[in-house]
């Protein structure tokens, strides 16, 4: 992937893990575009960048998605770089019925609004030089997480995805996928201060290096997630479960 010169567009950008890319990638020269549900969060990210920019965006509204790839491609028609960030996270009791929102929510925004999307950028993308398409997955999407299994799921079915983008559009648009295990941001209450989790300027800056290396790695692998991502071909997996769902729950419960 180019890492200058670039417009790009990255969802998700108002906070977090999208909010630090955003600001990495335009320090580097690229004109980058965030877009969200909620516009002051990103007109806050902005501040007074030149050449970075808002567009709200409810991911979850398939209408909503068409509508805004219109009004992208129509400002920024040089867009050639998606960065698919958006998510939530949501924990769930699987031991009981329960009220299905948190599930259907979470499928709408992780899995089809990135698909909705990129169907809907993906023509225009495929026209522009140095072309390039990031889905933001998971270490969860290797080792679940059993209190977000939807998001963990989801995160599996986006890692999948990725790999059919790749192939098809091999030679037209570079496909990268981005997997970050657990960041301190807020993703979920109290997140971003949780102790054992990656600071975000720690994996920024590592996440900015993998980047930059030529040819651009398929996956962006910092170093801590490769636990998740080895889990299953190292013959670990059972235990990888078992050893992540302790952790983490250790760490929620601030032992």
């Amino acid at each position: 992937m180019q890492m200058t010169g670039n417009t790009i567009l990255i969802t998700g950008g108002g906070s977090g893990i999208g909010e630090a890319l955003a600001h990495r990638f335009h320090d580097l020269g690229n004109v980058v575009i965030i877009a969200g549900r909620r516009l002051e969060a990103l007109q806050k990210a902005v501040g007074d960048r030149p050449n970075m920019h808002a567009l709200s965006l409810d991911i979850d509204n398939a209408d909503s998605i068409t509508a805004f790839a219109k009004t992208l491609v129509a400002q920024f028609p040089a867009v050639n770089v998606v960065i698919n960030n958006a998510g939530i996270m949501r924990m769930e009791m699987l031991d009981r019925a329960r009220d299905l929102s948190d599930a259907e929510a979470t499928i709408n925004t992780n899995l089809l609004g990135p698909i909705r999307l990129t169907d809907a950028l993906v023509e225009h993308l495929a026209t522009q030089p140095n072309a390039a398409i990031v889905n933001v997955t998971s270490g969860l999407a290797f080792v679940p997480l059993t209190v977000t299994p939807t998001y963990s799921a989801t995160k599996a079915a986006i890692h999948s995805y990725t790999v059919s983008l790749r192939e098809v559009l091999a030679g037209k648009i570079e496909v990268i996928e981005l997997v970050p295990p657990a960041v301190q941001t807020e993703l979920t209450p109290g997140q971003s201060t949780r102790e054992g989790y990656l600071p975000l300027k720690d994996f920024i800056d590592e996440v900015m290096t993998l980047f930059a290396k030529q040819p651009t790695p398929s996956e962006i692998l910092v170093q801590r997630v490769g636990f998740q991502r080895n889990a299953e071909a190292e013959h670990r997996f059972d235990a990888a479960v078992t050893t992540l769902n302790e952790f983490a729950r250790k760490a929620r419960e601030g032992k």
